[in-house]
């Protein structure tokens, strides 16, 4: 086995994200044959001895890729407030797993979990820019000048930034008693943002459903199913990280 970066070892056995990692050893919590490890340290797992708090590493994992059909009311977080399931409760797989991203606990639809520390940071790293796409029902029905508001961006009326969203595609799917169903795919990703648009041009969002992420679609996952990925999800994930990289360095230029 060849030396590999600390950040990589310690991703692949289940730590995080690399930018994760580097923290761990930026805070002197590692240590490779006794010593304190540093950022751009390497290790050979079949000689060296690298351990957390003074502690082995766990040793690199498999790599599993995991699709859930979030229901509502389950959170999107290993550690969910008292009462409440969180993903990981609901996927019956040994070893670690870490969701990608998030959906807040009132929103459903698809998230993904994996060990694969790498894969998460450029998911859910801005600079990638990786789509997501949203059904999403809301009170009422919006007139003209409101979906193109919120295609154009908007300043939430709760950013003390102050900063416009970013452009987004937005369609009307389908109209109903209920309310309106708008199809929403964007690249960002603020806390609650598609609620907090809708707070702001005066629609009250009544239910998100996730259908895609990146290349990834719901398809027919009811709540609370989930699956494994295929290869061939995985290999066009790991595909679509450079070509949407590819894209936005374009958009700047």
């Amino acid at each position: 086995m060849t030396a590999e970066r600390l950040q990589k070892i310690l991703a692949k056995s289940g730590y995080g994200s690399r930018r994760a990692c580097e923290k761990l050893i930026l805070n002197g919590r590692i240590h490779v044959n006794g010593n304190i490890a540093t950022i751009g340290d390497s290790a050979d797992l079949t000689r060296d001895k690298v351990t957390i708090d003074l502690k082995p590493i766990n040793q690199p994992e498999q790599l599993k890729y995991i699709m859930l059909h979030k229901p509502r009311g389950v959170e999107s977080t290993l550690k969910p407030q008292m009462g409440r399931e969180g993903v990981r409760d609901l996927v019956d797989l040994p070893g670690r797993l870490y969701p990608v991203g998030r959906l807040d606990a009132d929103s459903e639809g698809l998230i993904l979990l994996t060990n694969d520390g790498k894969l998460t940071e450029k998911i859910t790293h801005a600079r990638y820019g990786h789509e997501k796409e949203y059904h999403v029902l809301v009170d009422g029905y919006p007139d003209d000048k409101q979906i193109s508001t919120w295609r154009r961006g908007v300043i939430l009326d709760d950013e003390p930034t102050y900063q416009k969203t970013a452009r987004a595609k937005v369609s009307i799917r389908k109209k109903a008693a209920s309310g309106t169903w708008l199809k929403i795919i964007m690249r960002e990703g603020k806390k609650r943002q598609i609620r907090r648009t809708g707070r702001t041009l005066g629609l009250r969002v009544k239910r998100i459903l996730r259908v895609r992420l990146s290349t990834l679609r719901l398809g027919n996952l009811k709540p609370g199913q989930w699956r494994k990925l295929t290869d061939r999800e995985i290999r066009q994930l790991n595909r679509n990280q450079f070509q949407s990289r590819r894209q936005n360095r374009y958009r700047k230029n």
